[in-house]
Formats: structure tokens, C-alpha cells, sequence
């Protein structure tokens, strides 16, 4: 009898510590990731295949954030990167597209809140390399440095929607990523710098926009358009509509006072099929001034806009 207890203790307490363990590996993003090759020629996939696993592994095991969160809190992201060419063995150029959403109060619904194609990607990986990131290191890890990065901003979005910039922190770390870069002498790659072959939509564009105080009314924004707004649908759907109405027009006023800044058009891009079905049921008023407003911010989306009219 006191072995059979013995037994029951040494596995109860081993239960808990691998729950335990396991909640301590659980980091604040729940990212899926996915590597497409499709102008590749080489037939063995396995670096691809391995470097897929140890990106996942990264973004969710690294504790980005002093936070603890359930994992039902956990951030949806995901990162699918589309390499186009290989420049060496270990050598690599592609795009990484970025998408992340937010869970609404009261709802089933994950709200697209970060969606955005990086088309600047140059990056080193040999075959059984773990991905590792030292905040103040540049050499050799623009992958690990360019995947925080958007770490990063995806916190400092969700954060900004839950309280009034309450983003800060997280913005500062990714801005510090991109100066780091800047400052090296060795590393040259692309998309930290503001000129570049795809300029204006780099990282070093996201961090200057979002640092920029013409922006910053933009961010407050965010805060009526996601706490005010889409969490208070199941409690208010008329409040919660003026709310996100109101963050709308200060978007626009954001876009007049820095026209063509590269976050408005992020949110536009993230934003533009939810919006069309939200003011669907809308007064004729209230379809007629979002479609005035979206239709100037996004101008090249303007007939998916006039969908809301009916």
C-alpha cells in the first residue's frame, strides 16, 4: 500500500511539473508558419522543412512579454514566407507575409488586425541551426531580428487595442531592433533602412509610423475602434458602431496630416473586407461617410468600398 501511494505521488508531482513546464514554454503567440518554395529547383526540402519547425518554435516558446496569458489569450498569427531565390547554400531572398487578429469580447470572432507582405527578405540558414535572437547582437540573424521585429509590433498592435497605448514598451523594442541594424558596419540587409527596393513599405517605415506622433491619434484610435467598439457589439451594437465610426474619421484625419504613410494603408489592408460587411447594416448616412473615408484612404479599393451602399 505505501508503494502503490509512493507511485501515485512520483506521478502526480511529475504530471504537475510537466504542466508546469509546459506553461513556462508557452510563450504569447500562438503562430503558425509556412515556407513555400515554388520557383525553387532543388528537390531536397529538408533545410526548408527544419527551418519551418524552428521558427515556430521561436515565436511560440520565447517569452516576449513580462505578461502571464491563458492559453486561450494567446495571440493567432501567422508568418508564411515565400522564398524566391537562392542566392548561396545558405543563402536566401524571398517575401514574409505577416498577418495577426485579435479575439472580440462576447464573440467566436478573431478581428484581422495586422496584415502586411514584406517584400524586402534576405536571409542566412544552414540545415539543424536553432533560431536565436540577442537583442543588441547584428551579425548573422537577420531572420531571427526581422521575425521579433514583427513579434513585436504584433504585441504592441494587440496591446494598443486592449488599453490607450498601451503598445509603447513593445514598439521601443522593435524600434531599438531596426537602430541596431542601422548602426552595424557589417550587416547591409534589406528592409531596416528607409530606402530600399521596396521603400516606404519597409520595417524601418512600420517603426518610424508608428513612433511618429502624426500617428498617435491613429493608435487612440484603435483603442475606441477594438475596446469601444467591436468588444461592446454583444452589449451595444449602436454604441459600439458610433465608437468605431469616430476612430474612422480619425484615421482619415491621420492620413490628411501624413498622406501616404505606409501604417494607414496596413490598416486599410487589414481592415477592408470587415468594414464592408459591418456597414452593410448601416444607416444610408453612416454607408455614405465610410465610404467617403475608406475611399480616400484607399483609393485603389474604392469599388469594394461602394459594396456597402448596396
Amino acid at each position: 500500500m505505501m508503494v502503490d501511494m509512493r507511485q501515485r505521488f512520483i506521478l502526480t508531482f511529475c504530471l504537475l511539473a510537466l504542466g508546469f513546464s509546459s506553461m513556462l514554454a508557452q510563450g504569447e503567440l500562438n503562430a503558425t508558419v509556412k515556407i513555400n518554395t515554388p520557383q525553387l529547383q532543388r528537390n531536397d526540402r529538408r533545410v526548408f522543412d527544419q527551418l519551418e519547425v524552428a521558427l515556430r518554435d521561436f515565436l511560440n516558446t520565447t517569452k516576449w512579454t513580462q505578461d502571464i496569458y491563458e492559453p486561450d489569450e494567446r495571440i493567432n498569427c501567422n508568418f508564411i514566407l515565400t522564398v524566391s531565390e537562392e542566392l548561396s547554400s545558405t543563402s536566401f531572398k524571398g517575401e514574409l507575409a505577416v498577418q495577426s487578429t485579435r479575439k472580440i469580447y462576447g464573440s467566436g470572432y478573431d478581428s484581422p488586425l495586422l496584415s502586411h507582405l514584406d517584400k524586402d527578405v534576405v536571409f542566412t540558414y544552414e540545415q539543424n541551426q536553432p533560431i536565436e535572437f540577442l537583442p543588441d547582437a547584428t551579425d548573422n540573424q537577420n531572420l531571427s531580428a526581422m521575425v521579433a521585429f514583427y513579434a513585436y509590433i504584433i504585441l504592441a498592435m494587440d496591446y494598443d487595442s486592449f488599453s490607450l497605448f498601451g503598445g509603447d514598451q513593445y514598439l521601443a523594442t522593435a524600434q531599438q531592433i531596426v537602430t541596431n541594424i542601422q548602426n552595424s558596419s557589417t550587416n547591409n540587409a534589406g528592409g531596416w533602412r528607409p530606402s530600399g527596393s521596396d521603400k516606404n513599405r519597409s520595417r524601418y517605415w512600420i517603426s518610424e509610423n508608428l513612433t511618429n506622433p502624426r500617428v498617435k491619434p491613429m493608435r487612440a484610435a484603435m483603442y475606441n475602434y477594438y475596446r469601444k467598439g467591436l468588444d461592446m457589439f454583444s452589449i451595444n451594437m449602436e454604441q459600439a458602431k458610433n465608437s468605431i465610426f469616430s476612430a474612422l474619421e480619425e484615421v482619415e484625419k491621420v492620413n490628411a496630416s501624413y498622406f501616404n504613410s505606409m501604417i494607414v494603408q496596413m490598416f486599410a489592408n487589414a481592415k477592408r473586407d470587415e468594414l464592408v460587411e459591418m456597414w452593410k447594416l448601416g444607416t444610408k448616412a453612416q454607408k455614405d461617410r465610410v465610404i467617403q473615408i475608406m475611399s480616400k484612404i484607399d483609393p485603389a479599393n474604392g469599388g469594394r468600398y461602394r459594396e456597402i451602399g448596396g
